[in-house]
């Protein structure tokens, strides 16, 4: 069985290790609610994903998963001050998403015009038993 699992670009580009197709990464996965990417990436893509790769303090309690990275999509979007709003923050604009597959994710993605990079959306398998001899990269 396969997991989808959004990785934040802040996050990679903060501490993150690459990782590519066939890597056994070591992540704290948190349950998500779809809806709050649904800007992002999507609302048919958002209702697939699992969980959100965290580590900045709110693992605490979340024993690291070892999973088996299968794909990685990058995930660019435009962002933008919503219309009526009275604050100056930008949020994704819906119906912008710009999905590439990638080889290898390293928290930094190739300059896409009228879009920004927000993160990944990997697809991965639990891995239960690693071989002997292979160790699941941290986060």
């Amino acid at each position: 069985m396969t997991l989808t699992i959004w990785v934040d670009d802040w996050q990679m580009q903060c501490c993150g290790e690459s990782f590519a197709p066939g890597d056994v990464v070591s992540w704290a996965l948190l349950e998500v609610d779809p809806e709050d990417y649904a800007d992002v990436v999507g609302s048919e893509r958002a209702d697939e994903i699992d969980f959100r790769e965290e580590h900045h303090g709110q693992d605490e309690g979340h024993a690291p998963t070892s999973v088996e990275v299968v794909s990685i999509v990058e995930v660019h979007c435009r962002y933008g001050v919503p219309p009526g709003a009275t604050g100056k923050v930008n949020y994704p604009v819906p119906g912008t998403t710009v999905l590439v597959p990638i080889m290898k994710a390293d928290g930094w993605a190739k300059a896409r015009p009228d879009v920004s990079f927000a993160g990944y959306l990997v697809t991965g398998r639990r891995v239960s038993d690693l071989p002997e001899g292979t160790a699941a990269r941290g986060r």
